[in-house]
């Protein structure tokens, strides 16, 4: 099947030069000049991936990146005319899987969609596994977490993460090691990707309490699934 991308930019100078590499990619192309619109072809044509401008009319990039986030797991790469580090970071605390600054070359953004696709790809259906600290209940089969009986929502990348790190308590893991066994060797993103879903991640769990275990940060290295004996 044809990948489809959808690229919401208002400048279409932009979309129209994005538009014309992707297409000969081979790729379908759905283009949003505003926000409001581009929110309205994702949730219409489920496209296999966005590119993103951050300031659009409507609604901004942020607000749209928030509201795909509610129902789907897409991999997002914001496309920003700033390159103001909180802005960066804000992206992939709210979902987003990379970021791209403006003036770009189109080449290296296809460059991106392909290292994304080509690790969604990769990706075949987990094996069946559970897992049980103390109070945590974690499910491989249907991706389920739940603490104290009580359902935590977690997004694909969250879960991933969760057990990646609990499947192998106690072992450190870092962050450069999370980044390619999750996201992939070609992802262009770096390590503050790793930071910003364990930080979602920790907001989520942290809502219960779990004196038995928690996920430390092993400062300087990176981080571990620590079960208190």
């Amino acid at each position: 099947m044809v990948p489809s991308i959808l690229i919401a930019d208002d400048n279409q100078q932009i979309t129209s030069i994005l538009e014309e590499y992707a297409k000969k990619e081979g790729y379908e192309t759905l283009i949003a000049l505003d926000g409001l619109n581009a929110l309205q072809q994702f949730q219409a044509k489920h496209p296999d991936i966005v590119l993103l401008d951050l300031m659009m009319p409507g609604m901004d990039g942020f607000s749209i990146c928030r509201e795909i986030r509610k129902t789907s797991n897409v991999p997002i790469i914001m496309i920003t005319a700033r390159g103001e580090d909180y802005e960066k970071i804000m992206g992939l605390d709210i979902g987003a899987d990379d970021y791209i600054v403006k003036p770009f070359s189109p080449a290296e953004v296809m460059a991106r969609v392909r290292a994304i696709l080509r690790r969604l790809e990769r990706e075949e259906p987990c094996s069946e596994g559970k897992l049980i600290f103390d109070n945590l209940f974690v499910s491989l089969e249907d991706y389920s977490v739940a603490i104290d009986g009580a359902n935590i929502p977690l997004t694909k990348k969250e879960f991933e993460l969760l057990w990646m790190l609990a499947s192998h308590n106690n072992k450190v893991f870092s962050r450069d090691n999370l980044l390619d066994s999750l996201w992939g060797v070609d992802y262009y993103g770096d390590s503050r990707t790793v930071d910003s879903h364990i930080k979602r991640l920790r907001s989520k769990l942290d809502m219960f309490p779990h004196p038995q275990w928690e996920i430390k940060t092993i400062w300087g290295v990176g981080y571990k699934f620590e079960v208190k004996n």
